[in-house]
């Protein structure tokens, strides 16, 4: 009997139209023979199932189940491709747990601090993992470009601590700038991160569970042709990705063992994604 697969797109961040196109994908091509795919959008003030017609028909919330042509469909499985809020802070997979329905993210604790960057960098430093001196702001603290420069130094990266995907981030190479990097990075969550700027090769280390074993896939460089690997980098063909990544082997083995080793501390489930910055030949976890 095949299974009802809910595809769950869209969300609640400026990250919409990004997972509408991600989530789209899944629903092309997953397999027909095997599952019976809907595409969900969960959006802040609504939720609902596209049918075939394109017509929406509301999902029930107390239970995610929808009703279509008088049939009620239940869901054996979500399969989420939301960025940003509810898909990758918890929020969703804390719902779904309660209802008792898996899907295809982590558990709702690792999601929520996997998208914190502040808390993840404290959970992962006693572990010896480096990564980017930082700053952090609370929405309605005094922002203080001298306090954060003598930490920091210049340039560097002001960013949303809650949010995916380069929005909100601004890369600050003048004192001057500080504050208004800050109040940019505000509009996308009322807490802020400013990172030292770490010059050199950027990679990317995907981590699997596979027949029971914690794998790391071949490791990719990430070359963008801005500043950083922002969103015109990552979504509008901005940017060269080279697997394997052009670094040496003793290289590619350290950043893949730090990479499994965040796997397994954080308790991981299915798929995830490292990034790095070989900051004078160490790997710096951002």
């Amino acid at each position: 009997m095949k299974k009802n697969v809910a595809i769950a797109m869209g969300g609640y961040s400026s990250e919409y139209r990004i997972s509408i196109n991600s989530g789209n994908v899944v629903y092309k091509n997953l397999d027909r023979e095997k599952y019976n795919p809907y595409r969900v959008h969960i959006l802040q003030k609504e939720w609902f199932v596209i049918g075939e017609n394109d017509e929406p028909y509301p999902i029930n919330r107390s239970n995610f189940t929808v009703t279509i042509d008088g049939k009620l469909i239940t869901f054996d499985c979500v399969f989420n491709t939301i960025h940003g809020t509810p898909g990758e802070n918890g929020l969703l997979q804390a719902y779904l747990e309660l209802l008792d329905i898996p899907q295809t993210s982590c558990d709702f604790y690792q999601s929520a601090l996997t998208f914190n960057k502040r808390d993840l960098i404290s959970v992962l430093k006693p572990y010896g993992i480096k990564t980017a001196v930082n700053y952090f702001l609370n929405k309605g603290d005094e922002v203080e470009p001298d306090e954060i420069v003598k930490k920091v130094g210049l340039p560097c990266f002001v960013k949303a601590n809650k949010a995916g995907s380069s929005f909100g981030i601004t890369k600050v190479k003048q004192k001057e700038n500080i504050i208004r990097a800050v109040k940019f990075a505000l509009k996308e969550d009322d807490e802020v991160i400013v990172e030292s700027f770490l010059d050199g090769t950027e990679v990317s280390v995907g981590v699997i569970m596979h027949n029971g074993e914690v794998t790391a896939l071949p490791v990719t460089e990430i070359v963008s042709e801005n500043e950083f690997f922002d969103y015109e980098a990552k979504y509008l063909g901005k940017s060269q990705e080279i697997t394997p990544a052009r670094i040496s082997e003793e290289q590619t083995k350290k950043v893949q063992e730090i990479a499994k080793l965040i796997y397994r501390k954080l308790k991981m489930k299915g798929f995830s994604r490292s990034e790095f910055i070989f900051h004078e030949g160490e790997p710096h976890f951002i």
